[in-house]
Protein backbone atom coordinates (compact mmCIF):
# COMPACT_ATOMS: atom_id res chain seq x y z
CA UNK A 1 0.00 0.00 0.00
CA UNK A 2 1.58 3.52 -0.68
CA UNK A 3 2.74 5.11 2.40
CA UNK A 4 1.34 8.24 3.03
CA UNK A 5 2.65 10.68 5.15
CA UNK A 6 1.10 12.26 8.23
CA UNK A 7 -1.16 15.13 7.67
CA UNK A 8 -0.79 18.27 10.41
CA UNK A 9 -3.94 20.11 9.70
CA UNK A 10 -7.28 18.19 9.85
CA UNK A 11 -9.41 21.22 8.66
CA UNK A 12 -10.67 21.22 4.95
CA UNK A 13 -10.17 24.70 3.19
CA UNK A 14 -12.62 26.24 1.12
CA UNK A 15 -10.54 27.04 -1.53
CA UNK A 16 -12.84 30.20 -3.54
CA UNK A 17 -13.98 30.94 0.03
CA UNK A 18 -14.19 34.84 0.70
CA UNK A 19 -12.41 35.40 -2.47
CA UNK A 20 -13.86 36.94 -5.82
CA UNK A 21 -14.50 35.04 -8.28
CA UNK A 22 -12.68 35.46 -11.21
CA UNK A 23 -13.12 34.81 -15.10
CA UNK A 24 -9.96 33.16 -17.42
CA UNK A 25 -12.03 35.30 -20.34
CA UNK A 26 -8.98 37.47 -22.20
CA UNK A 27 -9.66 41.32 -22.87
CA UNK A 28 -6.85 42.22 -23.95
CA UNK A 29 -8.15 44.76 -26.56
CA UNK A 30 -9.58 47.65 -24.08
CA UNK A 31 -11.45 50.47 -25.46
CA UNK A 32 -10.00 54.02 -24.61
CA UNK A 33 -11.35 55.25 -21.57
CA UNK A 34 -10.71 58.73 -19.59
CA UNK A 35 -8.50 57.63 -16.91
CA UNK A 36 -7.60 61.09 -15.49
CA UNK A 37 -9.22 60.60 -12.18
CA UNK A 38 -9.11 57.83 -9.74
CA UNK A 39 -11.91 58.41 -6.98
CA UNK A 40 -12.33 61.85 -7.63
CA UNK A 41 -8.28 62.00 -7.22
CA UNK A 42 -5.88 63.35 -9.55
CA UNK A 43 -4.50 60.19 -11.40
CA UNK A 44 -0.85 59.83 -10.67
CA UNK A 45 1.60 56.86 -12.09
CA UNK A 46 1.03 54.16 -9.90
CA UNK A 47 -3.12 55.02 -10.34
CA UNK A 48 -2.35 54.77 -13.82
CA UNK A 49 -0.81 51.74 -14.13
CA UNK A 50 -2.89 49.67 -11.90
CA UNK A 51 -5.93 51.14 -14.24
CA UNK A 52 -4.48 50.29 -17.04
CA UNK A 53 -3.32 46.29 -15.97
CA UNK A 54 -7.44 46.06 -14.92
CA UNK A 55 -8.13 47.48 -18.04
CA UNK A 56 -6.59 44.86 -19.97
CA UNK A 57 -7.98 42.00 -17.94
CA UNK A 58 -4.95 41.48 -15.32
CA UNK A 59 -6.76 40.56 -12.27
CA UNK A 60 -3.92 39.11 -10.29
CA UNK A 61 -0.36 40.03 -9.99
CA UNK A 62 2.51 37.91 -8.70
CA UNK A 63 5.71 39.13 -6.68
CA UNK A 64 7.45 39.94 -3.54
CA UNK A 65 7.82 43.28 -2.05
CA UNK A 66 10.66 45.22 -1.14
CA UNK A 67 11.29 48.81 -0.39
CA UNK A 68 11.89 50.57 -3.13
CA UNK A 69 8.65 49.06 -4.46
CA UNK A 70 6.42 49.04 -1.15
CA UNK A 71 4.12 52.44 -1.51
CA UNK A 72 3.63 51.01 -4.98
CA UNK A 73 2.48 47.14 -3.12
CA UNK A 74 0.55 49.77 -0.96
CA UNK A 75 -1.55 51.15 -3.86
CA UNK A 76 -1.94 47.63 -5.37
CA UNK A 77 -3.74 46.94 -2.17
CA UNK A 78 -5.88 49.24 -1.92
CA UNK A 79 -6.85 48.14 -5.35
CA UNK A 80 -9.03 45.41 -6.71
CA UNK A 81 -5.73 43.75 -8.03
CA UNK A 82 -4.65 40.40 -5.72
CA UNK A 83 -1.09 40.32 -5.08
CA UNK A 84 0.37 36.79 -4.99
CA UNK A 85 3.07 36.47 -2.61
CA UNK A 86 5.71 34.00 -3.54
CA UNK A 87 8.72 32.29 -1.77
CA UNK A 88 11.22 33.89 -4.78
CA UNK A 89 11.34 36.26 -7.57
CA UNK A 90 11.96 34.03 -10.32
CA UNK A 91 8.93 31.69 -9.19
CA UNK A 92 6.99 35.01 -8.94
CA UNK A 93 8.27 34.96 -12.56
CA UNK A 94 7.11 31.80 -13.67
CA UNK A 95 3.96 31.97 -12.04
CA UNK A 96 3.13 35.09 -14.12
CA UNK A 97 4.31 33.77 -17.21
CA UNK A 98 1.78 30.67 -16.35
CA UNK A 99 -1.04 32.85 -15.58
CA UNK A 100 -0.40 34.94 -18.97
CA UNK A 101 -0.27 31.62 -20.99
CA UNK A 102 -4.12 30.90 -19.70
CA UNK A 103 -5.65 34.54 -18.96
CA UNK A 104 -3.91 36.42 -22.00
CA UNK A 105 -1.40 38.68 -19.95
CA UNK A 106 0.46 38.52 -16.62
CA UNK A 107 2.38 40.88 -14.27
CA UNK A 108 5.23 40.37 -11.69
CA UNK A 109 6.23 42.92 -9.51
CA UNK A 110 9.55 43.02 -7.47
CA UNK A 111 12.24 45.37 -6.37
CA UNK A 112 15.40 47.01 -7.30
CA UNK A 113 18.18 44.76 -8.72
CA UNK A 114 18.06 41.97 -5.36
CA UNK A 115 14.37 41.50 -7.03
CA UNK A 116 14.36 42.25 -10.37
CA UNK A 117 18.04 40.68 -11.58
CA UNK A 118 16.33 37.71 -9.45
CA UNK A 119 13.52 37.71 -11.96
CA UNK A 120 15.88 37.60 -15.29
CA UNK A 121 15.96 33.68 -16.10
CA UNK A 122 12.09 33.25 -16.03
CA UNK A 123 11.17 36.59 -18.17
CA UNK A 124 14.17 35.45 -20.40
CA UNK A 125 11.71 32.12 -20.30
CA UNK A 126 8.58 34.32 -21.42
CA UNK A 127 10.47 36.35 -24.18
CA UNK A 128 11.86 32.82 -25.68
CA UNK A 129 8.39 31.42 -25.73
CA UNK A 130 6.22 33.93 -26.52
CA UNK A 131 4.37 35.02 -23.17
CA UNK A 132 3.26 38.22 -22.47
CA UNK A 133 4.32 39.14 -19.42
CA UNK A 134 4.45 42.94 -17.43
CA UNK A 135 7.38 43.22 -15.20
CA UNK A 136 7.11 45.89 -12.83
CA UNK A 137 9.95 47.29 -10.51
CA UNK A 138 10.96 49.55 -8.41
CA UNK A 139 13.69 51.90 -7.72
CA UNK A 140 15.46 54.29 -6.23
CA UNK A 141 13.90 57.43 -6.31
CA UNK A 142 15.07 60.29 -8.48
CA UNK A 143 15.46 62.89 -5.76
CA UNK A 144 17.48 60.00 -4.18
CA UNK A 145 20.30 59.92 -7.07
CA UNK A 146 22.12 63.21 -6.80
CA UNK A 147 25.66 63.34 -6.21
CA UNK A 148 25.57 59.65 -7.35
CA UNK A 149 24.90 57.92 -3.84
CA UNK A 150 25.96 54.59 -2.95
CA UNK A 151 22.54 53.20 -2.46
CA UNK A 152 22.00 49.37 -1.20
CA UNK A 153 20.92 47.28 -4.21
CA UNK A 154 22.74 49.24 -6.75
CA UNK A 155 24.80 47.41 -9.17
CA UNK A 156 27.57 49.61 -10.91
CA UNK A 157 24.95 52.62 -12.53
CA UNK A 158 21.18 53.17 -11.79
CA UNK A 159 20.49 52.40 -15.42
CA UNK A 160 22.29 49.08 -15.16
CA UNK A 161 18.84 46.87 -14.03
CA UNK A 162 16.70 48.37 -17.20
CA UNK A 163 19.38 47.83 -19.79
CA UNK A 164 19.79 44.03 -18.52
CA UNK A 165 15.42 43.85 -19.20
CA UNK A 166 16.21 45.26 -22.50
CA UNK A 167 17.79 42.55 -23.92
CA UNK A 168 14.92 39.91 -22.68
CA UNK A 169 11.74 41.79 -23.14
CA UNK A 170 10.23 43.70 -26.39
CA UNK A 171 9.63 46.88 -24.93
CA UNK A 172 10.88 48.77 -21.82
CA UNK A 173 10.63 52.10 -19.87
CA UNK A 174 11.19 54.15 -16.84
CA UNK A 175 8.74 55.60 -15.37
CA UNK A 176 10.36 58.83 -14.30
CA UNK A 177 9.13 61.67 -15.71
CA UNK A 178 5.33 62.48 -15.09
CA UNK A 179 5.22 64.21 -18.66
CA UNK A 180 6.05 61.08 -20.52
CA UNK A 181 5.33 58.44 -18.18
CA UNK A 182 1.62 57.98 -18.84
CA UNK A 183 2.04 57.11 -22.47
CA UNK A 184 5.44 54.83 -21.95
CA UNK A 185 2.50 52.61 -19.71
CA UNK A 186 0.21 52.47 -23.08
CA UNK A 187 2.86 51.94 -24.99
CA UNK A 188 4.47 48.98 -23.26
CA UNK A 189 1.53 47.00 -22.75
CA UNK A 190 0.81 47.76 -26.34
CA UNK A 191 3.77 45.72 -27.25
CA UNK A 192 3.10 43.65 -24.91
CA UNK A 193 -0.47 42.12 -25.92
CA UNK A 194 0.82 42.94 -29.60
CA UNK A 195 4.07 40.62 -30.28
CA UNK A 196 2.73 38.45 -26.91
CA UNK A 197 6.42 39.34 -25.63
CA UNK A 198 6.93 40.48 -21.72
CA UNK A 199 7.75 44.66 -21.05
CA UNK A 200 9.42 46.14 -18.50
CA UNK A 201 8.16 48.75 -16.70
CA UNK A 202 10.71 50.97 -13.32
CA UNK A 203 8.94 53.02 -11.42
CA UNK A 204 11.15 55.57 -9.25
CA UNK A 205 9.35 55.43 -5.77
CA UNK A 206 9.23 59.25 -5.59
CA UNK A 207 7.11 58.68 -9.03
CA UNK A 208 4.44 56.53 -8.01
CA UNK A 209 2.52 59.36 -6.53
CA UNK A 210 3.22 61.77 -9.19
CA UNK A 211 0.65 63.35 -10.84
CA UNK A 212 -0.36 64.01 -14.54
CA UNK A 213 0.71 67.39 -15.40
CA UNK A 214 -1.81 66.61 -18.40
CA UNK A 215 -4.88 65.06 -19.04
CA UNK A 216 -4.12 61.81 -20.48
CA UNK A 217 -6.32 59.33 -21.98
CA UNK A 218 -5.00 55.97 -23.89
CA UNK A 219 -4.46 55.53 -27.55
CA UNK A 220 -5.46 52.06 -29.02
CA UNK A 221 -3.45 51.51 -32.12
CA UNK A 222 -5.21 49.24 -34.96
CA UNK A 223 -2.88 47.12 -37.15
CA UNK A 224 -3.83 46.30 -40.68
CA UNK A 225 -1.77 43.74 -43.13
CA UNK A 226 -0.85 45.67 -46.23
CA UNK A 227 -4.03 44.47 -48.23
CA UNK A 228 -1.80 43.22 -51.61
CA UNK A 229 0.30 41.53 -50.00
CA UNK A 230 -1.95 39.71 -48.08
CA UNK A 231 -4.43 39.05 -51.26
CA UNK A 232 -1.28 37.55 -53.09
CA UNK A 233 -0.15 35.50 -50.00
CA UNK A 234 -3.79 33.98 -49.88
CA UNK A 235 -4.05 33.24 -53.53
CA UNK A 236 -0.48 31.11 -53.73
CA UNK A 237 -1.44 29.82 -50.05
CA UNK A 238 -4.93 28.27 -51.53
CA UNK A 239 -3.31 27.27 -54.89
CA UNK A 240 -1.52 25.07 -53.21
CA UNK A 241 -3.16 23.76 -50.78
CA UNK A 242 -6.21 22.83 -53.36
CA UNK A 243 -3.33 21.60 -55.62
CA UNK A 244 -1.50 18.91 -53.30
CA UNK A 245 -2.76 15.38 -52.12
CA UNK A 246 -1.57 15.36 -48.60
CA UNK A 247 -1.70 18.67 -47.43
CA UNK A 248 -0.98 18.23 -42.91
CA UNK A 249 -1.75 21.49 -40.99
CA UNK A 250 0.81 22.00 -37.96
CA UNK A 251 -0.58 24.02 -35.50
CA UNK A 252 2.25 26.07 -32.81
CA UNK A 253 1.93 27.74 -29.94
CA UNK A 254 0.73 31.35 -31.26
CA UNK A 255 -2.18 29.88 -32.29
CA UNK A 256 -3.17 29.86 -28.89
CA UNK A 257 -0.89 32.69 -28.27
CA UNK A 258 -3.23 35.36 -30.42
CA UNK A 259 -6.78 33.12 -30.11
CA UNK A 260 -7.02 31.11 -33.67
CA UNK A 261 -8.34 28.33 -32.65
CA UNK A 262 -11.64 28.18 -34.01
CA UNK A 263 -9.96 29.31 -37.60
CA UNK A 264 -7.58 27.15 -37.48
CA UNK A 265 -10.10 24.68 -37.03
CA UNK A 266 -12.07 25.82 -39.18
CA UNK A 267 -9.96 25.20 -41.54
CA UNK A 268 -8.85 21.90 -40.79
CA UNK A 269 -12.81 21.05 -40.61
CA UNK A 270 -14.29 22.72 -44.06
CA UNK A 271 -10.59 20.89 -46.02
CA UNK A 272 -10.47 17.73 -43.91
CA UNK A 273 -7.43 18.60 -43.23
CA UNK A 274 -5.33 16.29 -40.63
CA UNK A 275 -3.70 18.07 -38.08
CA UNK A 276 -0.53 18.10 -35.91
CA UNK A 277 0.64 20.14 -32.84
CA UNK A 278 4.77 20.58 -31.96
CA UNK A 279 5.72 19.96 -28.30
CA UNK A 280 5.74 23.85 -27.34
CA UNK A 281 1.94 24.29 -28.93
CA UNK A 282 0.65 20.95 -27.44
CA UNK A 283 -2.94 21.07 -26.79
CA UNK A 284 -3.40 23.69 -29.20
CA UNK A 285 -6.54 21.39 -30.61
CA UNK A 286 -8.32 18.99 -29.11
CA UNK A 287 -6.32 16.35 -28.46
CA UNK A 288 -9.26 14.41 -29.18
CA UNK A 289 -10.75 15.78 -32.60
CA UNK A 290 -10.87 12.94 -35.40
CA UNK A 291 -8.68 15.22 -37.98
CA UNK A 292 -5.97 15.35 -34.95
CA UNK A 293 -2.92 12.84 -35.45
CA UNK A 294 -0.25 14.00 -32.51
CA UNK A 295 2.37 15.77 -31.79
CA UNK A 296 5.39 16.14 -34.38
CA UNK A 297 8.69 16.28 -33.04
CA UNK A 298 10.80 14.52 -35.50
CA UNK A 299 12.50 11.64 -34.36
CA UNK A 300 10.87 11.98 -31.00
CA UNK A 301 7.32 11.84 -31.99
CA UNK A 302 5.69 8.51 -32.92
CA UNK A 303 6.46 6.83 -36.18
CA UNK A 304 3.09 7.30 -37.86
CA UNK A 305 2.74 10.38 -37.15
CA UNK A 306 6.28 11.67 -38.17
CA UNK A 307 6.09 9.59 -42.00
CA UNK A 308 3.11 11.28 -42.43
CA UNK A 309 4.16 15.15 -42.10
CA UNK A 310 7.37 14.16 -43.88
CA UNK A 311 5.63 12.78 -46.73
CA UNK A 312 3.08 15.72 -46.76
CA UNK A 313 3.47 17.22 -50.62
CA UNK A 314 2.10 20.50 -48.30
CA UNK A 315 2.55 21.17 -44.76
CA UNK A 316 0.65 24.15 -43.72
CA UNK A 317 2.68 25.55 -40.15
CA UNK A 318 0.47 27.94 -38.83
CA UNK A 319 1.97 29.97 -35.56
CA UNK A 320 4.96 27.44 -35.50
CA UNK A 321 8.41 28.01 -34.34
CA UNK A 322 10.79 25.22 -35.55
CA UNK A 323 13.13 24.84 -33.19
CA UNK A 324 15.57 22.57 -32.05
CA UNK A 325 13.10 20.45 -29.67
CA UNK A 326 10.14 21.19 -32.03
CA UNK A 327 12.21 19.06 -34.33
CA UNK A 328 13.47 16.81 -32.59
CA UNK A 329 17.17 17.61 -31.80
CA UNK A 330 16.76 18.32 -35.64
CA UNK A 331 16.28 14.75 -36.65
CA UNK A 332 13.35 16.36 -38.27
CA UNK A 333 13.04 16.14 -42.17
CA UNK A 334 10.36 19.18 -43.77
CA UNK A 335 11.07 20.21 -47.54
CA UNK A 336 11.05 24.28 -47.02
CA UNK A 337 9.98 23.84 -50.95
CA UNK A 338 6.66 22.13 -49.65
CA UNK A 339 5.81 24.46 -46.47
CA UNK A 340 3.42 27.56 -46.00
CA UNK A 341 4.80 28.86 -42.82
CA UNK A 342 3.05 31.60 -41.17
CA UNK A 343 3.92 33.48 -37.75
CA UNK A 344 3.19 36.64 -36.31
CA UNK A 345 7.15 37.73 -37.43
CA UNK A 346 7.09 36.18 -40.82
CA UNK A 347 4.90 34.68 -43.91
CA UNK A 348 7.11 32.28 -45.92
CA UNK A 349 5.28 29.90 -49.16
CA UNK A 350 7.87 28.27 -50.57
CA UNK A 351 10.60 30.10 -51.25
CA UNK A 352 8.53 33.09 -51.86
CA UNK A 353 8.70 35.83 -48.57
CA UNK A 354 5.34 38.47 -47.85
CA UNK A 355 5.99 40.99 -45.53
CA UNK A 356 3.31 42.93 -43.93
CA UNK A 357 1.05 40.26 -43.44
CA UNK A 358 -0.32 39.96 -39.77
CA UNK A 359 -0.91 36.09 -38.54
CA UNK A 360 -4.80 36.18 -37.76
CA UNK A 361 -5.45 38.02 -41.15
CA UNK A 362 -3.67 35.18 -43.04
CA UNK A 363 -4.96 32.33 -41.14
CA UNK A 364 -8.56 34.23 -41.25
CA UNK A 365 -8.64 34.58 -44.57
CA UNK A 366 -7.73 30.81 -45.12
CA UNK A 367 -10.16 29.61 -43.18
CA UNK A 368 -13.03 31.32 -45.06
CA UNK A 369 -11.00 30.47 -48.48
CA UNK A 370 -13.40 28.21 -51.27
CA UNK A 371 -11.12 25.09 -51.20
CA UNK A 372 -11.91 21.49 -52.67
CA UNK A 373 -12.30 19.37 -49.16
CA UNK A 374 -10.00 16.34 -49.70
CA UNK A 375 -11.81 13.29 -49.19
CA UNK A 376 -12.15 11.95 -45.94
CA UNK A 377 -10.40 8.08 -46.54
CA UNK A 378 -7.05 10.65 -47.25
CA UNK A 379 -7.53 11.18 -43.29
CA UNK A 380 -5.07 8.46 -41.51
CA UNK A 381 -6.56 7.18 -38.24
CA UNK A 382 -4.82 7.96 -35.70
CA UNK A 383 -2.93 5.40 -34.02
CA UNK A 384 -3.57 5.38 -30.18
CA UNK A 385 -0.41 4.98 -27.94
CA UNK A 386 -0.04 1.61 -26.89
CA UNK A 387 -0.76 0.68 -22.89
CA UNK A 388 0.98 -2.02 -21.26
CA UNK A 389 -0.68 -4.58 -18.95
CA UNK A 390 0.62 -4.26 -15.39
CA UNK A 391 0.00 -6.12 -12.15
CA UNK A 392 -0.24 -4.56 -8.55
CA UNK A 393 3.36 -5.87 -7.33
CA UNK A 394 5.18 -4.55 -10.76
CA UNK A 395 7.47 -1.83 -9.65
CA UNK A 396 6.09 1.41 -11.50
CA UNK A 397 7.82 2.48 -15.02
CA UNK A 398 7.90 5.32 -16.52
CA UNK A 399 5.76 3.50 -19.40
CA UNK A 400 2.86 2.71 -16.56
CA UNK A 401 3.21 5.91 -14.35
CA UNK A 402 2.13 7.41 -17.79
CA UNK A 403 -0.61 4.67 -18.74
CA UNK A 404 -2.38 5.69 -15.66
CA UNK A 405 -1.65 9.27 -15.94
CA UNK A 406 -3.56 9.27 -19.17
CA UNK A 407 -6.50 7.16 -17.85
CA UNK A 408 -7.43 9.63 -15.07
CA UNK A 409 -6.90 13.10 -17.18
CA UNK A 410 -10.00 14.79 -17.75
CA UNK A 411 -11.77 17.79 -18.91
CA UNK A 412 -11.01 20.38 -15.52
CA UNK A 413 -7.20 19.31 -15.24
CA UNK A 414 -4.14 21.26 -17.34
CA UNK A 415 -0.87 19.17 -16.88
CA UNK A 416 2.01 21.17 -16.18
CA UNK A 417 5.05 19.30 -17.36
CA UNK A 418 8.82 20.93 -15.96
CA UNK A 419 11.54 19.58 -18.27
CA UNK A 420 13.80 16.80 -18.98
CA UNK A 421 11.74 13.03 -19.61
CA UNK A 422 8.66 14.65 -17.20
CA UNK A 423 8.43 17.18 -20.70
CA UNK A 424 9.09 13.81 -23.45
CA UNK A 425 7.08 11.50 -21.30
CA UNK A 426 3.91 13.72 -21.37
CA UNK A 427 4.05 14.87 -25.05
CA UNK A 428 2.58 11.21 -25.79
CA UNK A 429 -0.35 12.10 -23.23
CA UNK A 430 -3.54 12.80 -24.89
CA UNK A 431 -5.03 16.31 -23.52
CA UNK A 432 -8.66 16.40 -23.53
CA UNK A 433 -9.55 20.24 -23.72
CA UNK A 434 -7.62 23.42 -25.88
CA UNK A 435 -5.09 24.90 -23.75
CA UNK A 436 -4.79 21.87 -21.20
CA UNK A 437 -0.84 21.46 -21.29
CA UNK A 438 1.86 24.16 -20.33
CA UNK A 439 5.35 23.38 -20.39
CA UNK A 440 8.81 25.12 -21.10
CA UNK A 441 9.35 23.61 -24.47
CA UNK A 442 11.72 25.62 -25.79
CA UNK A 443 13.53 27.32 -23.59
CA UNK A 444 13.53 24.34 -20.79
CA UNK A 445 13.80 25.60 -17.86
CA UNK A 446 13.87 24.14 -14.93
CA UNK A 447 12.23 24.62 -12.04
CA UNK A 448 8.99 26.18 -14.25
CA UNK A 449 6.55 23.76 -13.32
CA UNK A 450 5.45 23.95 -9.58
CA UNK A 451 5.45 27.91 -9.52
CA UNK A 452 3.79 27.41 -12.65
CA UNK A 453 0.64 25.86 -11.57
CA UNK A 454 0.08 28.77 -8.71
CA UNK A 455 0.12 30.76 -11.79
CA UNK A 456 -2.58 28.31 -13.54
CA UNK A 457 -5.24 27.75 -10.56
CA UNK A 458 -4.75 32.02 -10.00
CA UNK A 459 -5.88 32.25 -13.79
CA UNK A 460 -8.58 29.91 -13.50
CA UNK A 461 -9.34 28.38 -10.29
CA UNK A 462 -11.56 25.67 -12.15
CA UNK A 463 -8.46 24.50 -13.48
CA UNK A 464 -6.56 21.69 -11.44
CA UNK A 465 -2.89 21.11 -12.51
CA UNK A 466 -1.67 17.93 -12.50
CA UNK A 467 2.26 18.50 -12.22
CA UNK A 468 4.91 16.16 -13.96
CA UNK A 469 8.48 17.09 -12.34
CA UNK A 470 11.81 15.52 -11.96
CA UNK A 471 13.27 15.52 -8.74
CA UNK A 472 16.13 17.64 -9.86
CA UNK A 473 13.97 20.01 -10.93
CA UNK A 474 11.38 19.19 -7.92
CA UNK A 475 14.37 20.62 -5.65
CA UNK A 476 15.38 23.75 -7.27
CA UNK A 477 11.29 25.44 -6.61
CA UNK A 478 9.61 22.89 -4.87
CA UNK A 479 8.79 25.77 -1.85
CA UNK A 480 6.15 27.23 -4.21
CA UNK A 481 4.27 24.72 -2.68
CA UNK A 482 3.77 26.88 0.29
CA UNK A 483 2.16 29.78 -1.73
CA UNK A 484 -0.41 26.68 -2.66
CA UNK A 485 -1.36 26.09 0.64
CA UNK A 486 -1.75 29.65 1.64
CA UNK A 487 -3.96 29.70 -1.41
CA UNK A 488 -6.30 27.31 -0.80
CA UNK A 489 -4.53 25.39 -4.24
CA UNK A 490 -4.79 21.91 -4.47
CA UNK A 491 -2.47 20.74 -7.46
CA UNK A 492 -1.23 17.32 -8.08
CA UNK A 493 2.28 16.95 -7.72
CA UNK A 494 3.83 13.57 -9.56
CA UNK A 495 7.87 13.83 -9.01
CA UNK A 496 9.41 11.51 -10.98
CA UNK A 497 12.43 10.42 -8.69
CA UNK A 498 15.37 8.78 -10.22
CA UNK A 499 18.07 9.83 -8.29
CA UNK A 500 19.25 12.67 -10.08
CA UNK A 501 19.33 14.16 -13.88
CA UNK A 502 17.90 11.14 -16.37
CA UNK A 503 18.28 13.29 -19.74
CA UNK A 504 21.97 14.16 -19.00
CA UNK A 505 22.77 10.99 -18.27
CA UNK A 506 21.26 10.44 -21.56
CA UNK A 507 24.17 13.35 -23.25
CA UNK A 508 26.73 12.25 -20.58
CA UNK A 509 27.25 10.22 -17.64
CA UNK A 510 29.08 10.91 -14.59
CA UNK A 511 28.87 11.46 -10.94
CA UNK A 512 27.36 15.07 -11.91
CA UNK A 513 24.47 14.32 -12.55
CA UNK A 514 23.56 12.58 -9.02
CA UNK A 515 21.57 14.39 -6.37
CA UNK A 516 20.80 13.61 -2.68
CA UNK A 517 17.24 11.64 -2.82
CA UNK A 518 14.66 13.35 -0.60
CA UNK A 519 11.76 11.96 1.41
CA UNK A 520 9.36 14.51 -1.10
CA UNK A 521 6.51 12.63 0.24
CA UNK A 522 7.34 14.66 3.61
CA UNK A 523 6.73 18.00 1.88
CA UNK A 524 3.70 18.36 4.16
CA UNK A 525 5.00 17.44 7.35
CA UNK A 526 7.38 20.81 6.52
CA UNK A 527 4.33 23.31 5.32
CA UNK A 528 2.21 22.01 7.69
CA UNK A 529 -0.66 20.87 5.11
CA UNK A 530 -1.32 18.76 1.95
CA UNK A 531 -1.09 14.85 1.62
CA UNK A 532 2.31 12.77 0.25
CA UNK A 533 2.42 9.60 -0.62
CA UNK A 534 5.72 7.24 -1.27
CA UNK A 535 4.64 4.70 -4.30
CA UNK A 536 7.23 1.97 -5.41
CA UNK A 537 4.28 -0.09 -6.92
CA UNK A 538 1.83 0.11 -9.46
CA UNK A 539 -1.02 -0.53 -7.48
CA UNK A 540 0.52 1.99 -4.73
CA UNK A 541 0.52 4.19 -7.79
CA UNK A 542 -3.41 3.86 -8.41
CA UNK A 543 -4.11 4.10 -4.72
CA UNK A 544 -1.82 6.97 -4.07
CA UNK A 545 -3.82 8.33 -7.22
CA UNK A 546 -7.07 7.69 -6.20
CA UNK A 547 -6.86 9.46 -3.05
CA UNK A 548 -4.51 12.83 -4.74
CA UNK A 549 -8.04 12.46 -6.93
CA UNK A 550 -10.12 12.57 -4.03
CA UNK A 551 -8.39 15.74 -2.44
CA UNK A 552 -9.45 18.88 -3.72
CA UNK A 553 -8.86 20.72 -0.20
CA UNK A 554 -5.00 20.75 -0.34
CA UNK A 555 -1.78 19.92 -2.85
CA UNK A 556 -0.90 15.79 -2.96
CA UNK A 557 2.27 14.79 -3.75
CA UNK A 558 3.19 11.74 -5.15
CA UNK A 559 6.85 10.40 -4.22
CA UNK A 560 7.48 7.81 -7.40
CA UNK A 561 10.57 5.82 -7.44
CA UNK A 562 12.11 5.07 -10.72
CA UNK A 563 14.66 3.41 -12.11
CA UNK A 564 17.61 5.98 -13.30
CA UNK A 565 18.22 4.34 -16.72
CA UNK A 566 14.14 3.97 -17.17
CA UNK A 567 13.33 6.33 -19.77
CA UNK A 568 10.65 7.72 -21.60
CA UNK A 569 9.31 6.08 -25.36
CA UNK A 570 10.01 9.17 -26.76
CA UNK A 571 13.35 9.72 -25.62
CA UNK A 572 14.42 6.12 -26.35
CA UNK A 573 12.80 6.62 -30.09
CA UNK A 574 15.17 9.78 -30.02
CA UNK A 575 18.25 7.91 -28.80
CA UNK A 576 17.11 4.47 -32.00
CA UNK A 577 17.02 7.30 -34.37
CA UNK A 578 20.22 9.21 -33.59
CA UNK A 579 21.89 6.10 -33.11
CA UNK A 580 21.59 5.56 -37.03
CA UNK A 581 23.79 8.41 -37.44
CA UNK A 582 26.79 8.79 -35.06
Amino acid sequence: MAKKAATTKSTKRKKASGKRSRSSKKTLNPQPATLNQHNGQPQTIGRYLIDRLQHYGVNDLFGIPGDFVLNFYGMLEESPINVVGCTREDNAGYAADAYARVHGLGAVCVTYCVGGLSLCNSIAGAFAEKSPVVVISGAPGIAERENDPLLHHRVRDFTTQREVFEKITIASASLDDPLTAFREIDRCLEAAVRYKRPVYLEIPRDRVNAPALYPHEPLVTQLQSNNDALKASLKEATERIHAAKQPVIIAGVEIHRFGLREQVLKLAEANNIPMCATLLGKSVVSEKHPLYLGVYEGAMGRQSVTEFVESSDCVILLGTFMTDINLGIYTARLDPGQAIYVTSEKLRIGHHHFHDVLLEDFVGGLAKAKLKAKPKSSVPKRKERPKGTYDDDDPVTIASLFDHINEVLDDGMVVVADVGDSLFSASDLTIHKHTEFLSPAYYTSMGFAIPAAIGVQTADKNLRPLVLVGDGAFQMTCLELSTAVRNGYNPIVVVLNNKGYTTERFLQDGPFNDILNWNYHRMNDLLGDGWGFEVNSVGELHQSMKAALANEDTFTLLNVHLQPDDISPALDRLAKRMSKTI
